[in-house]
């Protein structure tokens, strides 16, 4: 069932939002060649309990991280590790939630590690483009495939492989709430209303759209193992403009 927010529902969003974006924002200060992944998480982790929020995705169906990091052909659900150390020429995808005051805030960015090829600044340059015309069709009025559409139109003009088994998802509550949101036109006519909350999340490939996940059993990777990006935002559909949630308050 796709639930509408309240106006204290989404204060509450709004402040876990700004929480993550706080994270963020920390990201691009440290990312660079030589930082390992547990290090971004543990940076994450004290941002979040320092505001007084739980980190959303730990412990979520197991998962043992406070961020999933997803390192150039990994798309989504890396598992951060002391292991994992950031090289100059990568890109990485850094998808974050908090949890404030019972409600949910999600984002992930996708960032270059030093300087990176320009095929790999392409495909960044796509993918954040795909998912800001998406935000532009989160309006009262529209339907779903409105989204999926416009998102599928950029990915289709850089000529971007488009990741199909994962996509956007309802936010409030739990992290994953109605309605799916396919990153590709599907048909889907449900309407969007006013106070619907939609975490949007293209994650667009150089190469095919195949995926398939690791041996870890949380790590999905593009099978012909070219880089992958991953841009989102939770956005809050008005009778006027489309609300980021996960940006900084003023």
């Amino acid at each position: 069932m796709i639930t509408r927010k309240s106006r204290d529902e989404i204060k509450r969003m709004r402040h876990a939002g700004h929480i993550v974006a706080l994270v963020h924002k920390k990201m691009r200060e440290v990312i660079e060649p030589g930082i390992s992944t547990k290090e971004l998480d543990s940076i994450a982790m004290q941002i979040i309990k320092e505001n007084k929020a739980i980190p959303t995705f730990l412990g979520y169906h197991g998962f043992p991280g406070c961020i999933c990091a997803s390192i150039n052909e990994e798309i989504v659900h890396g598992i951060p590790s002391e292991n994992v150390i950031l090289k100059e020429g990568d890109i990485i995808a850094v998808d974050v939630g908090a949890t404030y005051g019972g409600m949910v805030g999600d984002s992930a960015w996708s960032y270059a590690v030093g300087k990176i090829s320009e095929e790999k600044a392409l495909l960044m340059k796509a993918t954040e483009e795909s998912l800001f015309a998406g935000i532009e069709k989160m309006r009262a009025g529209n339907i779903l495939d409105d989204i999926s559409g416009a998102i599928e139109d950029v990915a289709n003009s850089y000529k971007m492989g488009i990741v199909r088994q994962y996509g956007g998802h309802g936010v409030g509550h739990s992290m994953h709430e109605d309605p799916f949101l396919f990153n590709f036109r599907v048909g889907d006519k449900t309407p969007i209303k006013s106070g619907m909350v939609i975490a949007i999340e293209p994650m667009l490939n150089l190469g095919c759209d195949d995926v398939k996940v690791l041996d870890d059993e949380w790590t999905v990777v593009t099978k012909d193992g070219k880089p992958s990006a991953h841009f989102e935002h939770t956005v809050l559909a008005t009778d006027d403009e489309p609300v980021l949630l996960t940006t900084l308050m003023e």
